[in-house]
């Protein structure tokens, strides 16, 4: 098997707030063959979630492959609750940056 950067297989990486406790990370796939071929090698799992975040695994709340949209969807508690103070990103659009450097499957 074949890696590449994930961005060179995407359109979209993105995080955003899913409420004031939850943040969503948001994959979308150029094309079928490549979120396939990511979906069918379990690059995102609960566990690799929580490794590449250095998080516990009981924070990653779920896990989707969306694959009308080509998309995987993962939700994890926020380590602090959205605008409480000492928090740094209300938004939650910065949080994506570790996805950045993972390496997913060619088709």
């Amino acid at each position: 098997m074949t890696l590449v950067p994930i961005t060179q297989a995407v359109h979209v990486i993105r995080s955003k707030n899913a409420g004031p406790y939850e943040l969503t990370l948001d994959i979308i796939f150029k094309t079928q063959a490549g979120f396939a071929a990511t979906r069918d090698a379990g690059i995102f799992t609960p566990q690799s979630m929580a490794k590449l975040y250095g998080i516990a695994e009981t924070a990653i709340l779920k896990v989707i492959h969306y694959e009308p949209a080509l998309a995987i969807k993962i939700t994890l508690r926020r380590p602090m609750t959205s605008g409480a103070f000492g928090e740094t990103d209300v938004y939650g659009a910065q949080q994506h940056a570790p996805l950045l450097q993972m390496m997913v499957p060619v088709a």
